[in-house]
């Protein structure tokens, strides 16, 4: 059982784990050892709350794909255990950042001052520039 927040929980048959060979170099374990870790975590079918599934499914994210499969591959380490901790981290880490709710901004306008510093500013360096043309008699 994966805990997300106080109320939600991610079974762990929920998720699955398919084992492959790492990318780049490693020296004679490359080809022999399957350290990689792709974690499957079908977003539709799976039981976290409406609310979850809606906000993951509308990220524009590459790791998941039409059907609604997040698919995280995690090869940072040389051992296939670090690398499902490592991929069941980054999954808490997505489905939390998920949660956060972005204030709407207000617009506001800039105030007297500030205008009237950018103008200065504008026309101090128009001055200056203005200053190492050539003078003409």
């Amino acid at each position: 059982m994966i805990k997300i927040s106080h109320n939600v929980c991610i079974a762990d048959s929920e998720l699955e784990f398919i084992a492959v060979r790492s990318q780049g170099a490693g020296g004679q374990n490359v080809n022999k050892v399957s350290s990689a870790i792709h974690l499957r975590f079908d977003i539709k079918a799976s039981s976290l709350p409406e609310f979850y599934k809606t906000r993951l499914l509308e990220l524009k994210d590459k790791r998941i794909n039409k059907e609604g499969v997040l698919v995280i591959k995690a090869q940072e380490f040389r051992e296939q255990s670090l690398n499902r901790e490592s991929a069941v981290e980054r999954l808490i880490e997505l489905i939390k950042s998920v949660t956060v709710v972005q204030r709407k901004r207000i617009a506001t306008k800039p105030t007297k001052g500030s205008q009237k510093r950018r103008l200065e500013s504008k026309n101090k360096r128009s001055e200056i520039k203005s200053l190492r043309s050539k003078i003409e008699y």
